[in-house]
């Protein structure tokens, strides 16, 4: 699942509920049992290719925003069993910051990862989280 907001909808400060009500569609119709293999991508629509990215702060609430809502529908327990990951724009200089926020759990990799030795250190970076 991917959810994001655009720009307009970010400087409107109506991202949370946005992301509450994206979150809360897409798993309109998934059963408790089958939670933990859901992963939700939070990817800011202006950061898709701009070479932007939403600061590891930004990155975090949102995320946190996510597994909260899950907690909401499902409960603490499969909210923690979902993994959920920050898209936007992350590579090798931002991705130690963008995944040591508490609810960022891994990322989704577009053009960083066509850089091998980009790609390795986003891996790194992983790997010390």
């Amino acid at each position: 699942v991917c959810v994001g907001e655009s720009l307009e909808q970010r400087e409107l400060g109506v991202t949370m509920d946005l992301i509450s009500y994206q979150v809360k569609a897409a798993l309109a119709n998934v059963p408790a049992e089958k939670m933990r293999h859901v992963v939700i991508a939070y990817e800011p629509l202006w950061a898709i290719g701009t070479g932007k990215t939403a600061t590891a702060e930004q990155a975090g609430e949102v995320c946190e925003a996510i597994r909260a809502v899950i907690r909401k529908l499902y409960g603490a327990r499969v909210a923690r069993s979902v993994t959920i990951q920050y898209g936007g724009s992350m590579n090798a200089k931002n991705a130690h910051e963008l995944l040591a926020q508490p609810d960022v759990d891994g990322g989704l990799i577009g053009g960083a990862a066509l850089k091998a030795p980009d790609f390795v250190q986003i891996v790194n970076a992983a790997n010390q989280e």
